[in-house]
C-alpha cells in the first residue's frame, strides 16, 4: 500500500480526534496551518511532514505537526537536515526551528543562528509577524542565510562582509549576522586582554609583595642604626665626660699635680707591672741614645759613657726577662 500524499497526511492529522488529535483546536488556525503546509510542500518537496509529541521547557507535552527533511543550500556544500515544528498557537507563535547534527558534521562555533544544540534564531523567526509571516517565506529566507553561513562550514569570506542591493530581510539577516561575528571578535580580544591583564595583575601583587619586603626590611634596618647612632652619642658623651676629667689641665687645676700616669689605667694588677715594665724599657733605651748623643759631643768621658751603658743594659736585660715571663714572645714586638 502506498503511503499516503502529504497534503492528504496533513488533512487528517488536522481532522484527527482522540488521544492522537494535533494540539491545535481552532478551526480557523487549522485552516491557515493546512494553507501554510501545503505551501511550503509544493515549494520543498523534499520536506515531509509527521505528527510528534514536543516536549517543552516547562515539561508540558503538546502533539505538534512538524516537517523534517535537507535543505540544499549549494552544490559545495553539505545538505542541512532541518526539523521544523509548528508551535500550538501557530501561526501567532513563531515555528520551532532545529538543526540536526551528528559527531561527523557538528555545527561550527559561534554561528550567528544556530547554538551547538541546533536550535535555530534567525531574524525572520524574532521578527515574525502573522499574517506577514509564513512557512514558505522562512524557509525561502532560511536557505539564503545558510548559503552566507552555513551551520556545518566555517566561511570566513562571508557575504556579509558586503551587503550589496537586496531585501529589507535580507539585509536585516546580514548585518544581525556581521554584528554576531564583530561582538564575538570583540568577546574574544576582551577575553584576551582580561588574560593578560590578570597576568599583570598577579604580577603586580607578586612584586608589591616584594617592594612591601624590600620597606619593611629597610624599615627595620632604619630602626638598628638610629639604635646603634644612639648607643654610638651615649658611647662619645661618656668618653668625653672621661676626657673632660683626665685632662691634664683640670688635673692640675683641681689637684696642683701631675698625675698622666693616672689617665691610663690597667685591667689588673699583671697588666698594671707590664706597662711598668714597658715603660721602664723606653725609659732605658731614651736614656742610652741620650749617652750616646753626650758622648759624640764630649760632654761625658768614654768611662763614665761604658760604666754607665752596662749599668742601663744590666737593668734592661732583668726588665726584659720579666716581661718575657709575663706576656711571652709577643711582647717583643712592643720593644721596637
Amino acid at each position: 500500500m502506498a503511503p499516503p500524499s502529504p497534503i492528504r497526511f496533513i488533512e487528517t492529522a488536522l481532522s484527527c480526534t482522540g488521544p492522537f488529535a494535533v494540539s491545535y483546536t481552532d478551526p480557523d488556525q487549522k485552516w491557515l496551518i493546512r494553507k501554510h503546509l501545503i505551501s511550503l510542500i509544493q515549494n520543498f518537496p523534499n520536506l515531509s511532514p509527521s505528527v510528534d509529541p514536543f516536549f517543552h521547557d516547562n515539561g508540558s507535552t503538546v502533539n505538534l505537526l512538524n516537517v523534517r527533511g535537507y535543505l540544499h543550500v549549494s552544490q559545495s556544500t553539505p545538505p542541512i537536515p532541518i526539523n521544523i515544528w509548528l508551535h500550538e498557537n501557530y501561526p501567532f507563535m513563531a515555528p520551532l526551528v532545529f538543526v540536526s547534527s551528528d559527531p561527523t558534521s557538528p555545527i561550527h562555533g559561534n554561528h550567528p543562528f544556530v547554538d551547538s544544540s541546533g536550535a535555530t534564531a534567525s531574524p525572520y523567526l524574532i521578527y515574525w509577524n502573522h499574517p506577514h509571516s509564513n512557512l514558505s517565506d522562512f524557509v525561502h529566507n532560511l536557505v539564503k542565510l545558510f548559503s552566507h553561513d552555513h551551520p556545518f562550514v566555517y566561511l570566513p569570506a562571508s557575504s556579509f562582509t558586503h551587503p550589496s542591493l537586496v531585501s529589507k530581510q535580507e539585509a536585516l539577516d546580514r548585518l544581525a549576522g556581521r554584528l554576531h561575528y564583530d561582538i564575538a571578535a570583540i568577546r574574544a580580544k576582551t577575553a584576551e586582554e582580561i588574560e593578560e591583564l590578570s597576568a599583570l595583575q598577579g604580577e603586580m601583587v607578586k612584586r608589591v609583595g616584594i617592594a612591601t619586603s624590600i620597606v619593611m626590611g629597610l624599615d627595620h634596618e632604619k630602626k638598628k642604626l638610629k639604635r646603634r647612632v644612639k648607643e654610638l652619642t651615649d658611647e662619645a658623651d661618656m668618653l668625653m665626660n672621661w676626657v673632660t676629667f683626665n685632662d691634664p689641665k683640670n688635673v692640675m687645676a683641681v689637684t696642683g699635680e701631675d698625675r698622666m700616669e693616672d689617665v691610663i689605667e690597667a685591667a689588673d694588677e699583671k697588666s698594671e707591672v707590664v706597662l711598668d715594665q714597658l715603660a721602664g724599657d723606653k725609659a732605658m733605651e731614651d736614656l742610652m741614645y741620650e749617652l750616646d748623643k753626650a758622648v759624640e759631643q764630649g760632654v761625658v768621658t768614654l768611662q763614665a759613657y761604658i760604666k754607665e751603658v752596662r749599668a742601663t743594659a744590666r737593668e734592661q736585660f732583668f726588665n726584659r726577662a720579666m716581661l718575657l715571663k709575663l706576656k711571652g714572645p709577643d711582647i717583643l714586638h712592643w720593644l721596637h
